[in-house]
């Protein structure tokens, strides 16, 4: 029983159907991780919004202090 000899056009096509199927997994895992990303940085910002509300200082206060200013300069 003789063996078929694989063609280069036949070795390319394969590796090319190989390429777009990886390719495919790609961007789903990068959708993936996009959304992922962004439902972390709303539950973040929610966390934020809830420690503001929380928090006695005052809106010019917690802006000073997020920039990173000293209050205690008088």
């Amino acid at each position: 029983m003789a063996r078929r000899k694989v063609t280069l056009d036949e070795k390319i096509e394969k590796a090319r159907e190989t390429m777009f199927k990886y390719k495919a997994k790609y961007e789903a895992a990068q959708d993936e991780l996009k959304a992922l990303l962004e439902k972390k940085s709303a539950e973040d910002l929610k966390e934020i919004m809830e420690a503001v509300k929380a928090s006695p200082l005052s809106k010019d206060e917690i802006l000073k202090l997020l920039a990173g200013e000293d209050e205690e300069t008088d």
